[in-house]
């Protein structure tokens, strides 16, 4: 008895009587320029060579952009690479027993100020979680096991009849049922490894993928950094088969602004229904310290790489941080981003005219207010780094933005989720139109001392809200767990959590540093997610699906969602 039309009435009260509580403050950048394009063609030395692990002797190129608010277009040839002439199809993934690395250890010394000032009062009360269970798990499989790398990183991309996932510094094709198809390590460490092709170097890291369900295509990205070096590398599938042809493009990240040169890290990754985006965090190159830049926000004309042609993408910057890109379901105006404002608010963006003419818009969005970042979460291994609040995914659809993240609440991790109202905003042209506004938040608050971390969240096509996160105590090892709510839910409230699978020993240090979730494109209605846990040979994904349980049916005595004979012998029999 689940129906749309019941699902978009009540979402389109909720939105009437809470969508005006917000208070936003739209900005707009200085007046951006679009600078003189640059193009590098197949005779420009695109990264390492594969045979000899040489770097390049010409230096990298820099994209240069003024100011923030300019917007740079590069263009770059890709390499066509078919995944089934691997010599190995399947390499070895035998977990690793080793010592692990952590991938910014690598990296320069980098850092940000990521202190959140105070900030306006939402009127919106935060609701919580309830004892009814809204879930309905499917079969679930183990994902890639332990790397030489920690943390993970986990995501992971469904198609029809595939799933792709990625972790620190490994790519594996399964089916739906978890058979692994495809197996291969990122960087040139592989059999061939998966960008080595195209110049992939030995530390391909920070990768991310997912399914454009406009386009039937995966795309895969990761970066690189080596010494005066830096790299977003993309690849996509020729169809909905990941197994097969992807084009490959290994595009350079070496950003100047005014006097200072950056390289880019900790990506996000996201599309809409014209282009790929990618955004990631500023940091001088060469310097000593921080040297933090600002946010590059990159949109690449999908169009282009959905036929494996040469691709331009535009670069542009903003002072912010860690700003993570939105999968969308739907015609947005532009691609939307989400980060951090302050305490008790969320920055939201846009990109109006991604592909000719970029510009960068922003609003404030007051939400619940929060003690900012969280602190660790004690298990019986030790302490997990729950990091600092920052998004790791953003879901729009249809005119509605969902996120989450963790925050601390009485010295504990907590989860908060958010939905939020874009409208209109920021339309096709002039004056950006009414601001987005906050419809409904959250919070995920565990009982006793029990910590939230790494949440993912994702809205299906009858508004169903699913999330992924992780969970442990003091007395309790890590899980993964699972929730989700209905339109018909009591505004901001989520089903009491499900575990999906608990780690046999306790863990420490970096964790995640997130988990994924996505829709499956088949039915537009069932929610996929990934998440980590662990085992005696150090971390181990976790893949799986579940559905929402729909609004109870009038005369379903037997709760399976529906009212029929079923029910009539049902209270026959306890008569």
């Amino acid at each position: 008895m689940k129906t749309n039309t019941m699902r978009t009435t009540t979402l389109l009260a909720v939105t009437i009587c809470l969508g005006a509580t917000a208070a936003c403050q739209p900005q707009r950048g200085v007046d951006a320029r679009l600078l003189e394009p640059v193009v590098y063609g197949p005779e420009w030395p695109t990264g390492w060579t594969p045979a000899t692990q040489q770097p390049r002797t010409e230096p990298l190129p820099e994209i240069r952009i003024d100011r923030h608010g300019d917007v740079a277009a590069t263009t770059i040839e890709p390499i066509v690479v078919d995944t089934t002439a691997f010599p190995v199809q399947r390499q070895p993934n035998i977990p690793w027993t080793g010592p692990t690395t952590r991938p910014g250890k690598l990296l320069p010394p980098h850092g940000r100020d990521k202190t959140l000032a105070p900030g306006p009062l939402a009127r919106l009360p935060l609701g919580t979680i309830s004892e009814k269970v809204t879930v309905v798990p499917a079969p679930r499989f183990p994902g890639i096991s332990s790397t030489p790398w920690t943390p993970p990183d986990p995501t992971l991309a469904v198609g029809p009849n595939h799933i792709v996932s990625t972790v620190n510094m490994a790519v594996a094709f399964y089916d739906k049922s978890g058979n692994e198809q495809f197996y291969a390590n990122l960087d040139s460490t592989g059999s061939p490894g998966f960008f080595e092709e195209i110049g992939g170097g030995s530390f391909c890291f920070d990768p991310k993928c997912f399914y454009d369900h406009n386009e039937e295509r995966f795309v895969i990205i990761a970066l690189e950094y080596y010494t005066n070096e830096s790299w977003i590398t993309i690849a996509v599938s020729d169809d909905s088969d990941p197994n097969g042809v992807w084009y490959k493009y290994r595009t350079p990240s070496i950003i100047s602004i005014e006097d200072a040169t950056y390289w880019t890290d900790y990506p996000g990754l996201g599309f809409d229904h014209r282009v790929f985006t990618v955004t990631a965090n500023l940091f001088q190159l060469g310097g000593s310290g921080p040297g933090f830049g600002g946010i590059l926000y990159r949109t690449y004309n999908k169009a282009q790489m959905l036929v494996g042609g040469p691709v331009t993408f535009n670069d542009l910057t903003f002072g912010g941080g860690s700003a993570q890109c939105a999968v969308h379901h739907g015609q947005p105006v532009g691609p939307f981003f989400v980060s951090l404002d302050s305490q008790s608010s969320m920055r939201i963006q846009a990109i109006r005219n991604p592909i000719i003419q970029p510009e960068l818009f922003t609003a404030s969005v007051a939400v619940p207010s929060h003690g900012g970042a969280p602190p660790s979460a004690p298990n019986p291994g030790g302490n997990i780094s729950a990091l600092d609040g920052r998004l790791m995914n953003v879901y729009w659809r249809d005119g509605q933005l969902i996120f989450a993240h963790a925050i601390e609440s009485d010295n504990v991790s907590e989860i908060r989720w958010y939905h939020i109202d874009t409208g209109d905003w920021p339309g096709d042209f002039g004056p950006a139109p009414a601001e987005p506004t906050l419809v409904q938040a959250g919070a995920i608050d565990l009982p006793g001392a029990q910590a939230g971390f790494y949440p993912a969240v994702a809205m299906n096509v009858f508004g169903d809200i699913g999330m992924v996160f992780g969970q442990c105590d003091a007395s309790t090892n890590p899980s993964v767990r699972i929730t989700g709510r209905t339109t018909a839910d009591p505004p901001g409230e989520m089903g009491a959590p499900q575990i999906v699978v608990e780690s046999p020993t306790g863990a420490d240090g970096r964790w995640g540093d997130y988990f994924d979730m996505v829709i499956d494109p088949v039915d537009d209605t069932t929610f996929w997610y990934i998440g980590e846990w662990a085992t005696g040979d150090g971390w181990q994904t976790w893949i799986g699906s579940f559905e929402i349980t729909p609004p109870g049916c009038p005369g379903d005595t037997n709760g399976d969602g529906a009212t029929n004979v079923a029910d009539l012998l049902a209270v026959i029999a306890e008569w």
